[in-house]
């Protein structure tokens, strides 16, 4: 089983599988962490890379509905994410489909969990590919280091 840490966050993937499992701990609480997570307002604060902005094209936070991010770097160029929420339970858990719009074979069905300690949040990440080889496509492309800086981002505005 590969294991790392990548900025405080704990990456554990089985070569062969189509799983992923990522987790940190956020120092805010668990309501906060997840109201960014469903907040449109909040959402440009601190998903992706710093070195884009994030433009929420639609949000629908309940089951069913559809969600649609684009990050647009400086020259213009824009980089679209989207998926369908199957699952909300607040505060507790977010099931999405997520899929980057350069990468159409790549869809992910992830779940993402808020766990409180002790004031702070154990965000956990279990993600399951259509194969081993999207899972290590999107690893390749660079996914933990942008998911590092945009949990590190994520940090800041929940504890600010």
């Amino acid at each position: 089983m590969g294991e790392t840490a990548l900025r405080e966050l704990n990456v554990i993937t089985e070569p062969g599988k189509q799983e992923l499992f990522i987790s940190r701990v956020i120092n805010a609480p668990r309501d906060r962490v997840f109201r960014a997570h469903v907040d449109p307002e909040q959402i440009p604060k601190w998903w992706g890379p710093a070195r884009y902005t994030t433009i929420v094209d639609k949000m629908d936070p309940r089951p069913g509905g559809a969600w649609r991010y684009l990050n647009r770097d400086s020259d213009g160029n824009e980089y679209a994410f989207h998926g369908v929420y199957h699952e909300i339970v607040a505060p507790e858990r977010i099931t999405w489909t997520f899929e980057f719009e350069g990468a159409p074979s790549h869809v992910s069905l992830e779940t993402v969990t808020f766990e409180e300690q002790d004031g702070k949040t154990l965000l956990k990440v279990h993600a399951v590919y259509q194969s081993a080889e999207a899972r290590d496509a999107m690893i390749d492309a660079g996914m933990t280091e942008g998911l590092a800086e945009t949990w590190d981002r994520l940090e800041a505005l929940v504890t600010s």
